[in-house]
């Protein structure tokens, strides 16, 4: 029976050691996995910083987008009204009767220009449109030229000229900044990319994080069972052996008390004792 009990223990021993150990590597995995889940949190983080800060970028050119477009068409109306002027003046003395006015030829350059920068054409179609914007500037040109004859006129051409001028400097702005619009978008979409794909994957690593830690405890509670059955058996095995031993005492004693018995008799029927026999009757306390 001792030796049935011995053998169930190492089994449990064998079983608890492989829980422990199971315990152990799914402990270190799940730390693993929330070093990564928390790394990949933080990376998630920063491109959605990166991301806003793009839209803040985006904001602010999209809104000088806007201011600039309105101090375009502010300098382009204040244009048109002299343009207006001169083409009345035109009109009134018969000058250049048969030619299409400034202000429509600058309203046609203007369509076409818009054309040219937000439209996707070919390069044959965009050779002719440029064509067509020279010829009209050139156009403009001889009129302008031909008015400048007239003091008046000629001042009212120079400030059109330098409304014109301004407008479009603010126009190549707002082109700009469009640009810049559009590009801080496009990067603010691709920080927003990286952010859910990154943050997908912190999702996917704090998964494997809980399975590796519910694991781990199955396994560590499999292990505390385990060590309560060492210590029943210890309990059990012990008391056995503790029993075993007593019993042989005791029968050590009957069999010395057994040999202390005929020694007194034989000493009382008047045999002689060794210094060994007087030793044994003083400890099994006959004498």
């Amino acid at each position: 029976m001792l030796n049935e009990l011995i053998d169930k223990r190492k089994t449990f021993l064998t079983d608890s050691e492989e829980h422990k150990n199971k315990r152990n590597e799914l402990n270190a995995l799940a730390s693993a996995m929330a070093r990564e889940r928390n790394q990949l949190n933080a990376q998630t983080r920063e491109f959605v910083e990166e991301a806003q800060n793009h839209k803040e970028l985006r904001d602010e050119s999209n809104n000088g987008v806007q201011r600039f477009k309105g101090e375009r068409d502010e300098f382009n109306k204040k244009a048109n009204i002299l343009f207006e002027e001169i083409d009345a003046f035109k009109k009134e003395h018969g000058s250049l009767s048969n030619s299409r006015g400034v202000k429509e030829l600058q309203k046609q350059i203007e369509y076409m220009e818009f054309q040219q920068q937000t439209q996707v054409i070919s390069t044959d179609k965009e050779r002719e449109l440029i064509e067509k914007i020279k010829h009209m500037k050139s156009s403009i040109k001889e009129q302008e030229t031909e008015l400048e004859q007239n003091k008046e006129i000629h001042s009212k051409l120079q400030d059109a000229r330098d409304f014109r001028k301004s407008a479009s400097e603010l126009h190549a702005k707002v082109t700009e900044s469009a640009e810049l619009a559009q590009k801080h978008h496009d990067l603010m979409v691709e920080c927003y990319r990286k952010a859910d794909k990154s943050r997908e994957a912190a999702d996917e690593s704090h998964r494997k994080f809980v399975e590796a830690q519910e694991t781990a405890d199955a396994e560590h509670n499999q292990f505390i069972e385990c060590q309560k059955e060492l210590r029943d058996y210890d309990k059990v095995i012990g008391g056995i052996r503790k029993k075993g031993k007593k019993t042989r005492v005791n029968k050590e004693e009957k069999a010395v008390r057994k040999e202390a018995e005929e020694i007194f008799q034989q000493f009382r029927s008047g045999a002689k004792l060794t210094t060994d026999d007087i030793l044994l009757l003083q400890r099994s306390k006959l004498i």
